[in-house]
């Protein structure tokens, strides 16, 4: 080993650094603002709070490199608005947040927002319940460039989303979950505004059916994900798919939707991913609907929910026909080695797999998924009958196994685990093995792998990441205990 060369410092330089030194000199002040701002960029949010608090310089730095701003938004922040937005001139995604035991923000400060927040495209609102359709509409019509809005738990009803989707004619990604606000017949459906949008989420809402239009006539539309929306989805979604065609990403998760809605997907051709969750009316018919319409299909979702109405018949449909198959998961299905087999041998490029919660997934079916899957690269089995004989197999196949992950598998010991690692190296194996019965009957659960270090990390983590934001407006010390801000980009 070679030595580090030393480097010698001239005594003049070290007198004139210590001088420089006791006398205060900012060395920053010969690094551009841009690049100072850019140096912001790198620190966490509890950093940024502080360093913002050095000088006046860096103060301002700080401010115009925000990108992003999540505040806590009671009713308090009001007054703040005008001078917290002249600081954060540049902010483009803006999130606010209410605690639901807080009045929050109402309609004259979501209107100050869109008047003072000029860079405004991204808008994310939770509980919000002092915000109505009338403050909504204001805040739209002064927004226009807004391209992606979020809402959850807020009492506002589709007229202020039918604001948002008419005025802002860039829209291309709207969330609405929970949306608790009144609904006044056909008169409150959402139309389609300005018909741009990329993609639509709707999760637990007690009326869907105003949102149709709004979904037909988005013929932009590649990702449509609803989750627990009440309502007959079958005939929404035959009516949807009639007028969208460019649906690449579907999610339907607890909805009132079968194999009528699965065929009406079908007509979807460019479809790559499709989420079916606890859909206890979905069977095999519709799976194969899927396959027959949907070629293209990268990734494939589905939680039969342990009702067996999914099985061989519809995965091997899917083996014969969606060749193009990279990921699949399979929830509370009993696939058998038939199907399995297929999928294994049709589906070369499959690269993730995961079976849970499977009474027929054993170490036969296990053996075949190693002999056959070639180019598999993670692997994970949850609540099924394998042990170490089929993890065995494992060793000599998938030679593109990077990951394997076993939970709740009684019959798979951390023995079996750590021998697998050894014979093949490059694998990383996590397991969870049930090692002693606890006192009141019930298994505990032990897992065999490292404990991460970012895990480790966070029990560290500096108090200031919670701190809250004092900030200097008009040249003085205004307390703000209310602000929390996210890091910029």
């Amino acid at each position: 080993m070679g030595h580090a060369a030393s480097v010698v410092i001239p005594p003049q330089q070290t007198e004139q650094r210590d001088e420089e030194s006791r006398q205060g000199l900012d060395y920053t002040l010969n690094i551009p603002d841009e690049c100072l701002q850019h140096v912001f960029h790198y620190l966490k949010p509890g950093d940024r709070t502080p360093c913002s608090l050095v000088c006046k310089r860096w103060y301002l730095a700080e401010g115009q490199s925000r990108r992003r701003l999540s505040l806590d938004a009671r009713a308090e922040i009001g007054p703040a608005i005008p001078s917290l937005f002249q600081r954060f001139n540049y902010v483009s995604r803006l999130a606010l947040r209410c605690n639901r035991r807080k009045v929050g923000i109402n309609d004259d400060g979501l209107v100050l927002i869109g008047i003072h927040c000029k860079n405004l495209k991204n808008l994310k609102l939770r509980s919000c319940r002092e915000i109505t359709d009338v403050g909504m509409t204001r805040f739209a019509q002064l927004c226009g460039s807004l391209k992606k809005f979020s809402c959850g738990s807020c009492t506002f009803g589709t007229q202020g989303i039918n604001a948002i989707t008419t005025h802002c004619k860039s829209l291309e990604e709207l969330t609405v979950k929970r949306l608790r606000g009144p609904v006044e017949g056909p008169s409150e459906l959402v139309g389609p505004g300005g018909g741009n949008l990329k993609r639509i989420c709707l999760k637990e809402l007690f009326y869907g059916q105003p949102f149709v239009p709004l979904i037909a006539g988005s013929k932009k539309l590649q990702t449509l994900k609803l989750s627990k929306c009440s309502g007959d989805w079958d005939t929404m979604l035959d009516f949807i798919t009639h007028h969208v065609t460019s649906l690449v990403e579907v999610l339907l998760e607890r909805l009132h939707v079968s194999d009528t809605g699965l065929l009406a997907v079908s007509k979807s051709a460019n479809l790559e991913i499709l989420h079916l969750a606890k859909t206890p009316e979905c069977s095999n018919i519709g799976i194969a609907a899927i396959a027959n319409g949907c070629r293209k299909l990268r990734k494939l979702h589905i939680d039969g929910w342990r009702t067996n109405r999914i099985g061989d018949e519809g995965l091997i449909e899917i083996a014969r026909k969606c060749l193009y198959l990279k990921e699949l998961v399979l929830i509370g299905l009993n696939p058998t080695i038939t199907s399995l087999s297929m999928l294994a041998s049709n589906c070369h490029v499959l690269e993730r797999l995961a079976l849970c919660g499977s009474s027929t997934i054993g170490d036969a079916e296990l053996s075949c998924i190693a002999a056959k899957c070639y180019s598999l690269k993670k692997l994970c089995i949850k609540g099924c009958p394998v042990s170490d004989q089929g993890m065995e197999s494992l060793i000599s196949g998938c030679p593109m196994l990077v990951k394997v992950k076993v939970k709740r598998c009684r019959g798979v010991t951390s023995e079996g685990a750590d021998w697998l690692r050894a014979n093949k190296g490059f694998l990383d194996v996590s397991l969870d093995t049930i090692i002693s019965p606890s006192l009141n009957g019930l298994s505990t659960q032990a897992s065999s792998s490292v404990p991460r270090a970012s895990a480790i990390a966070s029990a560290g983590k500096s108090t200031l990441s919670k701190a809250k934001l004092t900030l200097i407006a008009g040249g003085s010390f205004l307390a703000c205990a209310f602000l929390k801000l996210s890091n910029g980009s």
